[in-house]
């Protein structure tokens, strides 16, 4: 018997999926019905850990490769994608970071940050977008992060970025609610992926954070996955414009 939450026959493409969180999601997805298009700056057309985790689920891979501080790159990957398929739900969670003071952060580490992380997501999801609102809906999922709604250390131009997703979303949501489409975002919070590692690796700096955590540990790749799921799925039709945070509670305390 099908749930809400059942995405059989439904075709995600899933942004920086050779890795982390992405990899998490792609599996997720699969794991809930969906074939999987999965994308990074230099994903294997071969084998691969994301492939052999869609596919342990039954579900088709289908690898793509774009660098996504080039705005041409991800137009030319929009075109991929749609001709091999209408693309019913579209995981936004290509992303870099670079640490550096803010009174010394280098403007091509700021830029780069700027335009993997917001301008390429904008560009992408226009061009998806578009097909999605004459096909009649869609799914659009965001990665944002906690240094959406706080300001970080040493990272001003990640911090920057992920924030304005948090408009993006909303700005998305206000024109394309009414066409079907639902855009909505998820908050990560302090995850052990690679993006934290140095975080991880400074035993100062790691236990001020576990410390504050009401849930008591850094989360998982997929603890992010499920609520991935739910605002892909039928479940969160209603849901617009909202920006999910997945944080152990950091935010609430």
């Amino acid at each position: 018997m099908s749930t809400p939450f059942d995405l059989t026959g439904r075709r995600a493409v899933v942004t920086g999926a050779s890795r982390g969180i992405g990899r998490a999601v792609a599996a997720a997805l699969a794991a809930a019905g969906a074939d999987v298009a999965g994308v990074s700056t230099s994903m294997p057309q071969g084998d691969s850990p994301t492939r052999s985790a869609v596919e342990a689920h039954g579900r088709t891979f289908t690898p793509y490769s774009a660098d996504f501080a080039d705005r041409e790159a991800v137009i030319d990957l929009a075109a991929r994608l749609e001709a091999d398929g209408p693309v019913d739900i579209l995981v936004n969670n290509a992303g870099t970071i670079e640490r550096a003071p803010a009174a010394e952060h280098p403007l091509e580490l700021w830029d780069r940050v700027v335009a993997v992380n917001l301008s390429s997501q904008f560009v992408l999801t226009r061009e998806i977008g578009r097909r999605m609102l004459g096909r009649g809906g869609g799914k659009v999922v965001f990665t944002a992060s906690l240094l959406s709604f706080q300001g970080g250390i040493n990272v001003p131009g990640y911090t920057a970025a992920k924030s304005g997703l948090v408009g993006l979303t909303k700005a998305l949501a206000n024109e394309w609610a009414a066409g079907a489409v639902n855009v909505n975002a998820v908050a990560p919070g302090y995850i052990a992926t690679d993006n934290t590692q140095a975080l991880r690796d400074d035993p100062a700096r790691h236990e001020a954070i576990l410390g504050r955590i009401p849930a008591g540990r850094w989360g998982s790749a997929d603890d992010v996955a499920g609520a991935v799921v739910f605002l892909s799925s039928a479940a969160a039709d209603y849901v617009h414009g909202t920006v999910l945070a997945v944080d152990g509670g950091w935010l609430g305390r």
